[in-house]
């Protein structure tokens, strides 16, 4: 008798996204495209979507492609039309914006940059979605690359960002009791290692918490612009204070 292949949870009523990756920047990326998004497709199929439930397939494309989610590599926030991508493609669905040149001035790797993107896009497509945490007053967003930004492993021969796993954000996990982090270096639940982050809500904004103060000096020497944590700071500014009360109000829980 044949074993049922198991289907993973997916967006769209069970219809696995199509991640269209097409390169528009001129600097050099320092990895071949073609390998990149080989490497990043065996990233989700081996190690997010088991873990994650969110499978998607990933094309190379020349330009945005009809009902597909898409991932673009620009020079930085700054060049002719980047603005002009916004948080969604032009048919509305989940976009990733990859900044090559900001990347390589950061010291950091296209590859690692681009996974980290890619994963908390799978896990959070909307931007939109929050918990509470250890403190009860404050909320905390559910990107699942930031609190282990440092870390990477290779996939392919080239190197992929760690990501949190679903016990990373449950509160009630004791210290040791199961894996935080696909590194297995995360100890316990909301944890931020000296590389990370964690972006929260606070006092009526969002601002972020870093894991030491070397990260404190180099986030803010960085530029943000067009990142996830910009796109959540312009969407919070619809939601009023008193629904953020009413969500605290709630308890622990995703909100």
């Amino acid at each position: 008798m044949a074993t049922a292949k198991p289907v993973f949870g997916a967006f769209d009523q069970g219809q696995i996204p199509t991640i269209a990756c097409f390169n528009q920047a001129t600097i050099p990326l320092g990895v071949d495209f073609d390998k990149l998004i080989a490497a990043m497709q065996v990233y989700v199929d081996k190690y997010v979507a088991p873990v994650w439930g969110t499978p998607a397939k990933l094309i190379k494309s020349a330009q945005f492609v009809k009902g597909s989610w898409a991932m673009v590599f620009l020079d930085d926030a700054d060049q002719p039309g980047a603005l002009a991508y916004h948080d969604l493609t032009p048919d509305g669905f989940p976009l990733a914006k990859v900044f090559v040149r900001t990347t390589l001035q950061n010291g950091e790797r296209v590859s690692v940059s681009a996974s980290h993107e890619l994963v908390e896009m799978l896990v959070d497509p909307a931007i939109n979605m929050m918990t509470t945490g250890p403190d009860a007053k404050l909320i905390y967003a559910y990107e699942s690359a930031d609190p282990v930004e440092a870390l990477s492993f290779k996939v392919e021969r080239i190197p992929m960002s760690d990501f949190v796993y679903p016990s990373y954000f449950e509160v009630f996990r004791k210290p040791g009791s199961t894996r935080f982090d696909r590194l297995g270096k995360v100890e316990k639940p909301f944890q931020i290692l000296p590389g990370g982050y964690q972006i929260i809500f606070k006092n009526g904004k969002w601002t972020q918490v870093t894991g030491s103060a070397a990260k404190r000096a180099s986030f803010a020497r960085e530029d943000r612009r067009g990142h996830r944590s910009e796109c959540r700071g312009r969407k919070l500014k619809l939601t009023s204070e008193r629904e953020i009360a009413r969500q605290i109000a709630r308890g622990p829980g995703k909100v």
